[in-house]
């Protein structure tokens, strides 16, 4: 919203700056966006009139002017623009006026011809970007009076940055309110008397969508003279509120859009064929809008049509067809309430923005329209003569204006200070809402132009604006500290991060979106959840798997010369079934095991250094890994992560294809897991520590490549076999004396009591009854 200082101070004049007007809004919760001068300083610039030009003697381009300044006696001056011509009115730079840019104006010998001042363009005057010869002023400029003062330039430019909820501020009036609730002061508010009809003939008006169109009034004005000049005082109004000027009916439909809020519209009666209609579009409707855009109408745009086409775009633009012009004699004026949902978004989508929709879209003020209809007849009379017409109203339902409850103690309890029930009535009154007091409690009747109020909380930050935000006393919160439990069973996500670390792995986050093929690729996710307005096309789909982020974060340090890389994320997934979300923990290795040095020697990162990372994130939880492919893993080097037989991710080296086309030269070992697995886990258990030495035996068995050593793990464990405290593979073999198709699996047993010391029929007899499992699982001992 722009506007002119002195048009608001016209309405209400606070003892208030220009720049103090403009904290108070700002602190009010109207930014002021821009503050600026309309025109740049200069002085002693007066209205002059041409009364002679003379050739010079002395050269060919510039002439000699006898200027009345309104003094007894005319200047002469030498002026070199082509277009200064006897009678006109142009702005005169007197001697000692200091014009833009410090340049000082002094008497003057131009080829030996004295000049007393100098004839000015917009542009010397900073006006303009463009020359266009002398700035010819309307004819009936008084001469001899200030520039400045003539055409008001000691005026300032507010632009409000206004907050969608706030559409009872793009009017004037709504600022004028504003201010006098913010600064106080007497508001001059506008009076609009009812035209007097001279005739009764109306044009008829019927609605056929009356969710969409609550209020509709319009009337004939005849005999207007469209060719009139638009005054000089709207014309200035206009340009410094942002809007051409077009033709006098145009330009007083656009002045009070802005005056009032109400935006208007004038068809040409002559071009309408019987009543008009307010309805829904015909599907393959056409219509050429005022812009000149020929488009094509949808069935939930709403038009304003007569017997024959449509010819407005209801509440956003008007048509050609109808529109007026210099010739036109006769207007149908229309002022009207459309719902907000019944235009919001139609002008996004056929790529137009307009002053009407931009109100229309966030609600306008119903109690008004009437009034707008009476205050442009006003004006078209005044300006453009003619006579006026009875009015044509049709009224639906209303936008309802319920009553909100006022809580004093509310009031106290959110913003923290102590208001009385007075002092809240005083503000109230400042803001003019209606409202009735009961105790200490209000029932407020939001205005008919505030669609922003509906609960408690919003009648509670308009005090909150009045009071001044920055008055309100920042305090410390007073609450009751209680420690919330965490039993041994929870680990927080910091604890999980901090072990990551301690493994050498660096955090990274990534975005919750990538590319489509990526998901594919990756995940097999041929239907992943897309995005309706991504940030770019690599950016289009929601991520179902951490992968791809960290994938793409190792490419980002290879090709930064990173020869060792180890990455992990904690971040939310998504998937389509249901648009359910769960949160994962990712990581990722590349590169040697260890960093760069003599103790160890070189090698590359491989499935069984994840494994443990992953067994360490899990301690003292056992898990179980199951060999299954993955679409991102190498075939036979991925496998499940298992959790009490539950699935709880994956880990796997990423397969090779996707090695070439990211141009990853060496292996790559990744994990994923739920954070939920993680952050649940089993309490550790104290058992007695045996003071005897345990006893160790091994058994290698010969089995199918088929069997996993986990199944046999699993059989034993599962025995219950008495003094067995633990069973692990300690050694894999294949090759000459196991035969092909199979492989040679050794484990290691501890045997020990915590009463005594084992004797060897003890130990045989367990080492016999693993032997046997062993054997029902598959098994052949190795001799």
């Amino acid at each position: 919203m722009k506007f002119s200082e002195k048009w608001l101070r016209s309405w209400i004049n606070p003892e208030l700056s220009s720049h103090a007007l403009a904290h108070s809004l700002t602190m009010a919760g109207l930014e002021v966006e821009a503050l600026e001068a309309v025109a740049p300083a200069f002085n002693n610039v007066v209205v002059a009139e041409v009364l002679e030009v003379i050739k010079h003697p002395d050269a060919d381009r510039l002439s000699v002017c006898h200027v009345n300044v309104g003094e007894a006696v005319s200047l002469n001056i030498v002026c070199g623009a082509p277009n200064v011509a006897v009678g006109m009115k142009v702005p005169c730079a007197r001697i000692g006026a200091v014009l833009p840019g410090e340049f000082v104006i002094k008497q003057a010998k131009v080829r030996n011809v004295d000049s007393f001042g100098m004839l000015c363009s917009a542009k010397e005057l900073g006006l303009t970007e463009e020359i266009q010869g002398l700035w010819s002023l309307p004819g009936d400029a008084p001469v001899g009076v200030g520039l400045r003062e003539y055409l008001e330039l000691n005026d300032m430019l507010f632009t409000l940055k206004l907050t969608p909820n706030r559409s009872d501020c793009l009017s004037m009036a709504g600022v004028a309110r504003e201010v006098a609730a913010i600064a106080g002061g007497a508001l001059n508010a506008l009076q609009v008397d009812p035209v007097q009809s001279s005739f009764a003939e109306t044009v008829t008006v019927s609605i056929d969508a009356p969710e969409a169109c609550r209020l509709y009034c319009g009337r004939i004005v005849r005999g207007v003279n469209s060719a009139v000049a638009t005054p000089s005082w709207m014309m200035r109004r206009l340009e410094r509120g942002g809007l051409r000027s077009i033709n006098a009916a145009v330009d007083i439909t656009n002045y009070v859009m802005l005056e009032l809020g109400q935006p208007l519209h004038a068809f040409d009666l002559a071009k309408l064929a019987g009543g008009i209609t307010v309805r829904y579009a015909r599907t393959d409707e056409e219509l050429v809008l005022l812009n000149g855009q020929n488009i094509i109408l949808q069935d939930d745009m709403l038009v304003v049509a007569d017997d024959r086409q449509s010819l407005a775009l209801a509440g956003i633009m008007g048509g050609i067809a109808s529109s007026v012009e210099t010739a036109t004699s006769d207007i149908f004026l229309e002022s009207a309430f459309f719902a907000p949902d019944a235009i919001v978004g139609k002008a996004r989508r056929l790529n137009i923005s307009t002053d009407s929709s931009y109100r229309f879209e966030r609600g306008v003020d119903f109690a008004a329209t009437r009034m707008a209809l009476e205050r442009a007849t006003q004006l078209l009379l005044e300006i453009c003569g003619g006579q006026a017409g009875a009015i044509s109203e049709v009224c639906g339902q209303l936008p309802a204006r319920n009553e909100i409850m006022l809580r004093t103690s509310r009031v106290k309890r959110v913003l923290g200070i102590v208001l009385g029930a007075a002092e809240i009535t005083a503000l109230l009154q400042r803001l003019q809402f209606k409202f009735e007091q009961q105790g200490d409690d209000f029932y407020v009747t939001p205005p008919s132009y505030r669609f922003d109020l509906s609960l408690e909380v919003d009648l509670i930050e308009e005090i909150a604006r009045l009071v001044g935000y920055d008055t309100i006393p920042a305090q410390p919160p007073q609450v009751v500290g209680m420690m919330v439990p965490q039993t041994e069973t929870q680990r927080p996500v910091s604890r999980l991060c901090q072990i990551m670390v301690a493994r050498d792995y660096q955090e990274t986050i990534n975005y919750a979106f990538l590319e489509a093929e990526v998901e594919r690729d990756l995940c097999a996710n041929a239907t992943p959840v897309t995005l309706k307005n991504p940030i770019s096309s690599q950016l289009a789909v929601m991520r179902s798997s951490l992968l791809g982020g960290l994938i793409g974060a190792l490419c980002i340090n290879l090709v930064r010369k990173q020869s060792r890389v180890r990455l992990f994320e904690i971040g939310m997934c998504f998937t389509r079934e249901g648009y359910t979300q769960r949160e994962q923990l990712a990581g990722l290795c590349y590169g040697t095991q260890l960093p760069e040095q003599w103790g160890e020697a070189a090698r590359s990162v491989d499935f069984y250094d994840v494994k443990a990372d992953i067994e360490a994130l899990f301690a003292p939880a056992l898990l179980n890994f199951v060999a299954r492919p993955h679409p991102a893993s190498h075939p036979g080097r991925s496998a499940q992560i298992l959790l009490h037989e539950r699935a709880v991710g994956w880990i796997g080296e990423l397969h090779p294809k996707w090695l070439q086309q990211y141009e990853i030269p060496r292996v790559v070992v990744w994990f994923e897991v739920e954070l939920n697995a993680l952050l649940s886990g089993d309490v550790p258990h104290a058992s007695e520590i045996s003071k005897f030495l345990p006893v160790r035996r091994d058994l290698a068995v010969i089995v199918d490549e088929s069997v996993t050593a986990q199944s046999l793990l699993d059989a034993m464990l599962g025995s219950n076999t008495p003094y067995v405290v633990e069973l692990a593979l300690f050694d894999q073999y294949r090759g000459e004396g196991v035969g092909d198709g199979k492989k040679s699996l050794a484990f290691r047993v501890l045997l020990q009591d915590t009463k005594k010391t084992l004797i060897d029929s003890e130990i045989e007899l367990s080492i016999a009854r693993l032997a046997e499992i062993l054997q029902q699982n598959g098994a052949q001992l190795r001799i």
